[in-house]
């Protein structure tokens, strides 16, 4: 069986978290700001050049001091990008993870335009995002009586029969208007502008 970890470790030892990946980003970023900036004229080739040997020295200026040991220990540059890069990445995924489930749960798939129910399907979705997350992050104890959602089998099961109880609901609604209230609200900022 084939070991994954010992590329990766070389990887890391060559120095691709401390000095290309934060170079890399450093760069990428810079450029791009400058490049929509457009501050030296609209001349595309000769921005190009300027904008790339400016973002050059700025990424080359965060990994320098880092690779050399002249950042104070709690102030490296380099290290707090690694340290935050992972957490951003969570909430990215979290964003994303709830924008999937208001998809598939509400919004226009099942006809709700500005209804309360797309607003809370939204409302929920988030919450539920919060808790998966912040649950798998220990951030919390769960209460002792919801010990079972520990389990994701449990977890599986219970959406399933949330997804299967939505679906009986849509089909067998009354399609008389509801009255507008936090969840419309909510509804609102979901819905497709033209």
């Amino acid at each position: 069986m084939a070991s994954y970890y010992g590329p990766f470790a070389q990887l890391e030892n060559l120095g691709i978290l401390d000095v290309i990946l934060p170079f890399i980003l450093v760069f990428t970023i810079v450029f791009a700001v400058l490049q929509k900036a457009k501050l030296f004229g609209n001349d595309a080739k000769d921005n190009k050049r300027y904008d790339a040997v400016i973002a050059l020295v700025m990424g080359l200026g965060v990994v320098f001091p880092h690779v050399l040991g002249y950042y104070p220990p709690e102030q490296d540059i380099v290290n707090i990008i690694n340290q935050s890069l992972p957490n951003v990445s969570v909430v990215i995924v979290a964003i994303v993870m709830a924008l999937l489930l208001i998809g598939a749960l509400g919004g226009n798939n099942f006809g709700l335009k500005n209804d309360a129910l797309s607003g809370s399907v939204a409302i929920g979705a988030f919450a539920l995002i919060v808790y998966i997350f912040g649950n798998a992050a220990h951030w919390w104890d769960s209460p002792s009586w919801l010990y079972f959602l520990n389990d994701s089998d449990t977890v599986t099961l219970i959406i399933a029969i949330l997804i299967f109880a939505l679906i009986i609901w849509f089909v067998v609604r009354d399609d008389s208007k509801p009255k507008p209230g936090i969840g419309a609200q909510v509804g609102n900022l979901f819905e497709k502008r033209t």
